[in-house]
């Protein structure tokens, strides 16, 4: 019984070894459909979230490719798409934002990653105005607690960078209700309010501040996932995370959460591969 169990257990081991090898080096594409009144037509867009500089392919040609194949008529980001570490490389990231502004508008949310690399200048020599000079350049205006009006769709699209404070380890901080209206304004609820939001634990307070969509990243799936467990671990310490991944209906919103395409402290992701997520907007006509 014993040798069995050892046995059993050697090939559980094996399995997600194999599984760390392939899943960290790949991501598959997933397609959500929202409808609302407040759209005036469809609408295509690709969500990125939690690249960390990581590369699919030569210079991200695989994932451009699939993006090339999609045709949205732009592109989310959800932040994290560099890594904070002293002198680390983000040329994999700014190339994928290079190359991607040259065919369609991105909409760029920071992550805590960028934001880190803004708050702490010292640590980070260069870093922070390096990379958003690049973006700059490329055309990509970042959405630091502003929005942007798309009057085809009648879609404000709206980046939300919140402070340090709400990214504790283990519990999660207050927010009061008047937060995200101090830092980013009234929304107009005739317009559908699509809201980049890297953090998804505030769902609630996003959906309260008036988000009909809310986008986030930022648990990279749980980084390991189980069967009918999910994600086992947030980036915050937290075990079985309830946001961890996919379509969240809650509090009169929702939530389109990616797993992210690559991690970073803990660089393995099993049974868990990127995602490459397309969201399709359409008029609800009921």
């Amino acid at each position: 019984m014993a040798e069995c169990m050892i046995a059993v257990i050697c090939g559980i081991v094996l399995i997600a070894l194999l599984s760390a090898v392939f899943d960290s080096n790949r991501f598959v594409t997933r397609t959500y459909e929202i409808r609302s009144k407040k759209l005036t037509k469809p609408c295509k867009f690709v969500l990125l979230a939690d690249l960390h500089n990581k590369s699919f392919g030569k210079e991200n040609d695989r994932l451009l490719s699939a993006i090339e194949e999609i045709s949205p008529d732009g592109i989310l980001v959800a932040g994290d798409m560099l890594t904070a570490e002293k002198g680390a490389d983000f040329s994999h990231a700014l190339s994928l934002m290079e190359r991607l502004a040259k065919s369609y508008p991105v909409y760029y949310g920071m992550g805590n990653h960028e934001y880190r690399l803004g708050l702490y200048p010292e640590q980070y020599p260069g870093m922070y105005e390096g990379y958003i000079a690049g973006l700059k350049k490329a055309g990509i205006e970042p959405l630091i607690n502003e929005a942007a009006y798309l009057p085809a769709w009648n879609i404000s699209v709206c980046g939300a960078q919140i402070d340090r404070y709400y990214y504790k380890h283990l519990r999660r901080a207050p927010m009061e209700s008047s937060y995200l209206p101090k830092i980013l304004g009234v929304p107009d609820r005739d317009k559908f309010q699509l809201l980049i939001a890297h953090n998804p634990v505030y769902f609630d307070a996003y959906a309260d501040w008036g988000a009909d969509l809310v986008v986030s990243g930022h648990v990279h799936g749980g980084i390991m996932r189980l069967p009918f467990l999910g994600g086992v671990l947030s980036p915050s310490l937290t075990l079985f995370p309830r946001y961890d991944g996919g379509l969240f209906r809650e509090y009169g919103s929702t939530m389109i959460l990616s797993r992210g395409l690559s991690s970073h402290t803990i660089p393995i992701r099993i049974f868990n591969p990127g995602e490459l997520i397309v969201i399709d907007l359409m008029p609800d006509k009921q």
